[in-house]
């Protein structure tokens, strides 16, 4: 099992009112985090409070959700195309089917 890392001393701890490098390494909220900066794109590796992550995981989550958004916009558009690709190949091939879409 990999060895939790002491906090740097220095800062209190909110919730233990103690320094940071007497309890942050017994915390189950002091956890490693590996990837890439939201905002920078460094590389990042490295222990905090679980609650000092959250400004940048709220980053990466709204940036994600943007990328979802544009993604699903942009299958709409081409099913929409596809589906009027779909309903002109059929008016061509019976003028009567735009006749009865017209009646409902």
């Amino acid at each position: 099992m990999a060895q939790i890392p002491h906090a740097d001393a220095g800062l209190v701890c909110p919730l233990h009112k103690k320094d940071v490098s007497q309890v942050c390494h017994k915390c189950p909220l002091w956890v490693q985090i590996r990837g890439k900066h939201p905002q920078s794109d460094q590389e990042i590796d490295e222990w905090r409070c679980s609650l000092a992550w959250l400004p940048f995981l709220m980053i990466e989550n709204s940036q994600m959700q943007r990328q979802t958004g544009a993604a699903v916009e942009s299958f709409r558009n081409e099913m929409v195309r596809a589906n009027g690709t779909i309903i002109a190949l059929a008016a061509g091939a019976n003028p009567k089917i735009l006749e009865i879409d017209k009646c409902n």
